[in-house]
């Protein structure tokens, strides 16, 4: 949490964008069965959220 609050607003959304980006494709992994670890579903959600309070507090 430390180390995204020292990050600007554009990397803090390059970050976001990434972080979805990765979501999708473990979603879509999920779907066709391909997904071996199915925590890091869990994990993603939690740092986009993590970034998006970050920006709302800003």
């Amino acid at each position: 949490m430390k180390e995204l609050r020292k990050k600007s607003d554009a990397e803090l959304k390059e970050t976001m964008e990434e972080l979805a980006a990765e979501h999708m494709k473990l979603r879509f992994q999920k779907a066709t069965m391909q997904l071996t670890n199915s925590a890091r579903i869990g994990q993603v959600r939690k740092e986009i959220a993590r970034i998006q309070t970050i920006l709302a507090q800003r």
